[in-house]
């Protein structure tokens, strides 16, 4: 129910995995609030990270950039 993902969505959390981990290298964690701005601006996008994250794969608060940017692009 909570598996598939907007493509804007994708684009963006890919986007960011790959600043993070060009910056803080491979072992950098991030949350999924690091895809969006420090307000609430776009609430139905908010809710479909937090349930992919949350809700559909039970992810902890901080994962690794390299694992949730390999877990998107494995999403069809």
């Amino acid at each position: 129910m909570y598996k598939i993902m907007r493509d804007s969505l994708k684009a963006k959390i890919i986007e960011v995995c790959d600043k993070k981990i060009s910056v803080k290298g491979e072992n950098v964690g991030l949350s999924f609030y690091a895809f969006f701005a420090n307000k609430n601006d776009d609430p139905e996008l908010l809710m479909e990270a937090a349930q992919w994250w949350i809700m559909a794969h039970k992810l902890d608060h901080f994962e690794k950039a390299v694992k949730i940017k390999k877990m998107v692009q494995a999403i069809t």
